[in-house]
């Protein structure tokens, strides 16, 4: 199966239905972002998208996954040999899924031998005012954080900006960060985990008049590494859409950053995001 090839295809037959990514996204349900990273290759739609996509793109499943139109005499061949490549890559992703239960399995013996021993190590650490990693008492406990936390999430706007501005539609189109951080933890002396929630928007010029041609809405878990006093994002991690979305904020996402997440849309915090990026828009725009 060819993301790639799929990803261009989904590009080629957005663009003549004559949509934006940011369109096709609201079509189904989705951000705009999802649709970039399809379109790249990154990722595959979920399964319950599909259909839908391929009812906006004129196309059939069969197509998608071929990542080409199909003449008639093709349809058999093609099927059979999506099925294929649909069964084989199902089946990578079960032997992975087991392989990391074996190996969770035969760890649960180590670590229940073991909790003796780090009970006595969480206490001592705890004393001497240091990071608890691996708690015996079920919860985990940091000492405050001494970083320049105003630096981090400038790194990490900058970060999500060059990003987004990778994919630009017009030529003095601008992307804008703003973003709600939740928990700051500190991995290492050098390896930092922010989760927050970040409003991303992009705005053009035309006819002298500011127009937002799209944005986002995301939770996210960024991986941040010092590096010579400079702050840099490693990585980044967001649920994925559909179905799979609550089963991932449970997974990425620590109880109490959920529970703050949940209020986002009733206690102002995404007015104030919605409001800071205006605020930018007038400064950048000179308006």
């Amino acid at each position: 199966m060819n993301q790639e090839k799929i990803g261009k295809f989904i590009a080629s037959l957005r663009k003549e239905k004559n949509l934006t990514q940011q369109e096709l996204a609201e079509i189904l349900g989705v951000s705009d972002k999802s649709v970039s990273r399809w379109e790249n290759g990154k990722t595959m739609p979920d399964l319950s998208l599909m259909q839908p996509l391929c009812q906006e793109l004129g196309i059939t499943i069969n197509e998608l996954l071929s990542g080409e139109k199909l003449k008639k005499e093709e349809y058999q061949e093609k099927s059979e040999e999506n099925i294929l490549n649909t069964i084989d890559y199902s089946n990578k992703k079960i032997k992975h899924t087991k392989s990391i239960f074996i190996f969770l399995m035969t760890t649960i013996g180590v670590v229940l031998i073991t909790l003796g021993v780090l009970f006595g190590i969480d206490i001592n650490r705890m004393r001497n005012n240091e990071p608890v990693f691996f708690s015996t008492w079920g919860f985990l406990y940091a000492p405050p954080i001494n970083i320049e936390d105003a630096k981090i999430e400038n790194a990490i706007k900058d970060y999500l900006i060059l990003e987004d501005e990778e994919n630009q539609h017009y030529d003095n189109e601008k992307s804008f960060v703003a973003m709600r951080t939740y928990l700051l933890k500190e991995n290492s002396k050098s390896n930092y985990y922010v989760y927050a929630w970040v409003l991303q928007k992009k705005y053009y010029l035309e006819d002298g008049k500011v127009k937002e041609d799209s944005g986002s809405s995301i939770p996210y878990k960024f991986e941040v590494v010092k590096t010579d006093n400079t702050y840099e994002v490693r990585d980044y991690d967001i649920p994925r859409d559909g179905s799979y979305y609550e089963r991932d904020m449970k997974h990425i996402f620590p109880n109490s950053v959920l529970r703050d997440m949940d209020d986002i849309h009733n206690n102002g915090d995404i007015e104030r995001l919605e409001l800071e990026i205006e605020n930018q828009v007038k400064l950048y725009f000179h308006e």
